[in-house]
C-alpha cells in the first residue's frame, strides 16, 4: 500500500466501513437537538407544505438565513422516506460527510501514496468532531464536502470542477463558498511563489461559471422579496455575524484551541508532532503540497478566530487538512517501526489520561451520564495505556495506530448508543412540545389562551407539533417587554433556568408550573 497512488478495493471497503459506521450509527435514535437541527428540518418540512422551493420558510413565514441547497436535500429526504423522522432529518447531512471523508482519502492517496491516503480518511473520519457534526442536521456538513472537492480539485488542476463546487458551496451557505477557496489558494501560492499560476486558471470564466451556478436564486430571492432578503441575509447573517458575537459568552480569540484539541480525539496526541514535521521532515514536490494543507486550516482557525460569531461546527472546515498532515506523518512512522515515537506516546497518554478523566467525571454535571461516562473513563484510560504500552515497550506501531481507531470507534458507541439517549430529554424539546399539544393546546385554543416559546426551544415545538406560538427572546429587551405587556391569558415554554434568571424581566412572579421535563417546562399565566 505504500508506493500506490490509489486505495486498493479491500482497504477502500475497510475504510468505508469503518467511516459509515462511526457517521450513521444511531442517527435516528435521538431527537433533533435544539435549536439549529429543528430550524433546518422545519423550514425542509415547510418547502413541502407550501411546494415553494425557492424561498424558504420558518414558522409559516419567510426567512433568509440559508441559501436552499441543504434544505432541497433534506426535503427530498423526507419525501423519499414517506415523511419527517429523524433519520430522514440527518441522512443528507451524514452522507455529505462520508462523501467528504472518502473524497479526503483518495486525494490524499493520489498525492502522497495510499498509506497516506488510508490513514487520513481513518483520521478524519473517527475523530469526535466527525463523529458528532456528521450526525447533525446543520448545512456545515454539505458546505464541507463542496470546499473540500473544490480545494482538492485545485491542487488536482482540475480548475472546472472547483469553479463548480464553489458555485454549490455558495448556495449552501453564501458568500463564504467561494471566499474560503479563494484565500486559501491565493495565500498558499503566495507562500510557495507561484501566484503565476493564476494566469492559467481561467479566473475571469472561472467565476462567471461560479455566478451562473449561484446568482439565479440570489436575483430570485431579490425581485421576489426586496431589500427585506439583502439585509436579513447579507447584512445580519454574513456581516453582522463575523463583526459581532451572536452568543457573547463565545467571544473568545482561544475559543477554537479546546474544540480542536478535543474534535480530534483520539488523534489529538499526533496534531502537533505532524504540523511540526509536515514543515521540518518533508522535501522538494511533498514539502510543497504540505505546504497547501498547512495554509488550509491555519487560515480557516484564523478567519474563524477573528469572526465575532463562533460556533463548534466552523471547525469542520480544517478537518480535511489536518487530517491529511497527521496521515502523512503517521505513514511516515508506521514505515519507521524500529524507533521509539517518544512525542507520539507523550501526547496520545496525555490527551488519552485527560480525556478519560473528563468522562468518569462527567456525572458530576448531568447525572444521567454516570454510568455511560464510567463505562467510556475506563475503556479510554485502557485504550490509552495500551497505545503508549505498544509504541514504547514492543513496537507495534500499527498495532498502536489501531488502538486509536478502536478508542473512536468506542467513544461514538457508547455516546450516540448510552450517553445521548439518557440526556436526550435535556437538549431537545420533543416530548414536552408532544405533551403540550397533546394535553393543552385545544383548551388553550378554546380559551383564547396564546403560547410564547422561548427563541431556542421554539423550533423544535414547531417541528414536533406545527404550533409556531410567538417568540420569547429573552436576550431582547423588546421581546421581553412585548410578553410582560401582553394581557391575554398564555402558556409559555421555556428552560427553568432561564425563567428563574429572568423573572423579573418577564413579570413572571405570578406564572404557574403545570409541567416540567428534564429543565423544560410549561407555564401558565392568568394574570389580567
Amino acid at each position: 500500500m505504500n508506493d500506490e497512488k490509489n486505495l486498493a478495493w479491500p482497504v477502500y471497503l475497510v475504510l468505508l466501513a469503518v467511516i459509515s459506521f462511526q457517521i450513521l450509527f444511531g442517527i435516528g435514535g435521538t431527537a433533533l437537538l435544539d435549536p439549529d437541527e429543528p430550524v433546518y428540518a422545519e423550514t425542509a418540512k415547510e418547502m413541502i407544505r407550501f411546494g415553494d422551493y425557492l424561498s424558504p420558510r420558518i414558522y409559516n413565514e419567510f426567512w433568509y438565513d440559508k441559501p436552499p441547497v441543504f434544505y432541497w436535500l433534506v426535503a427530498a429526504s423526507i419525501r423519499l422516506f414517506g415523511g419527517f423522522s429523524e433519520l430522514a432529518a440527518r441522512l443528507p447531512a451524514a452522507l455529505m460527510a462520508i462523501g467528504s471523508i472518502l473524497m479526503t482519502a483518495l486525494a490524499a492517496a493520489r498525492l502522497f501514496g495510499a498509506r497516506t491516503g488510508f490513514w487520513s480518511g481513518i483520521v478524519m473520519g473517527t475523530s469526535i468532531i466527525l463523529m458528532y457534526m456528521g450526525k447533525a442536521s446543520v448545512t456545515d456538513s454539505t458546505l464541507l464536502f463542496f470546499m473540500t472537492a473544490a480545494l482538492f480539485s485545485f491542487i488536482h488542476r482540475q480548475y472546472w470542477l472547483m469553479y463548480l463546487a464553489c458555485g454549490l458551496a455558495v448556495m449552501t451557505k453564501g458568500p463564504i463558498g467561494v471566499v474560503f477557496p479563494g484565500g486559501i489558494i491565493f495565500f498558499y501560492l503566495l507562500a510557495t511563489r507561484q501566484l503565476e499560476q493564476i494566469l492559467r486558471m481561467h479566473v475571469v470564466r472561472g467565476l462567471l461559471l461560479v455566478v451562473a451556478v449561484g446568482l439565479p436564486w440570489y436575483l430570485y430571492m431579490y425581485e421576489v422579496h426586496g431589500m427585506a432578503f439583502i439585509y436579513e441575509f447579507i447584512g445580519f447573517h454574513n456581516v453582522s455575524r463575523f463583526t459581532a458575537p451572536l452568543h457573547p459568552v463565545r467571544a473568545h480569540w482561544w475559543f477554537y484551541l479546546p474544540v480542536v484539541v478535543l474534535g480530534f480525539f483520539p488523534w489529538t496526541g499526533l496534531i502537533f508532532q505532524s504540523v511540526k514535521n509536515a514543515f521540518r521532515r518533508s522535501f522538494g514536490e511533498e514539502a510543497q503540497l504540505l505546504v497547501f494543507f498547512q495554509t488550509w486550516w491555519i487560515f480557516v482557525l484564523i478567519f474563524f478566530s477573528i469572526a465575532q460569531t463562533k460556533q463548534v461546527s466552523y471547525m469542520l472546515l480544517l478537518t480535511p487538512p489536518l487530517a491529511v498532515i497527521i496521515g502523512w506523518n503517521l505513514a511516515r512512522m508506521l514505515e519507521d517501526w524500529r524507533q521509539t515515537h517518544f512525542a507520539w506516546a507523550g501526547g496520545s497518554a496525555l490527551m488519552f489520561l485527560v480525556l478519560g478523566l473528563g468522562w468518569l467525571m462527567s456525572g458530576d454535571s448531568l447525572a444521567p451520564l454516570a454510568e455511560g461516562g464510567l463505562w467510556l473513563g475506563v475503556l479510554t484510560l485502557v485504550l490509552g495505556a495500551g497505545i503508549v504500552y505498544a509504541i514504547t515497550a514492543s513496537h507495534h506501531l500499527v498495532l498502536a495506530a489501531w488502538l486509536h481507531v478502536l478508542a473512536g470507534v468506542v467513544t461514538m458507541a457508547i455516546a450516540f448508543g448510552v450517553m445521548m439517549p439518557a440526556v436526550e430529554g435535556q437538549f431537545s424539546v420533543k416530548q414536552l412540545a408532544l405533551r403540550y399539544a397533546a394535553e393543552y393546546d385545544a383548551a388553550a385554543q378554546m380559551e383564547g389562551r396564546v403560547l410564547y416559546i422561548d427563541k431556542q426551544l421554539r423550533p423544535g415545538v414547531m417541528l414536533y407539533t406545527d404550533i409556531p406560538g410567538i417568540e420569547a427572546d429573552t436576550n431582547r429587551a423588546a421581546s421581553l417587554a412585548a410578553l410582560r405587556e401582553d394581557a391575554r391569558p398564555k402558556y409559555i415554554i421555556m428552560r427553568a433556568f432561564m425563567y428563574h434568571k429572568m423573572m423579573e424581566d418577564l413579570g413572571a412572579q405570578d406564572w404557574t408550573l403545570v409541567e416540567e421535563r428534564d429543565g423544560l417546562c410549561i407555564f401558565r399565566d392568568d394574570t389580567p
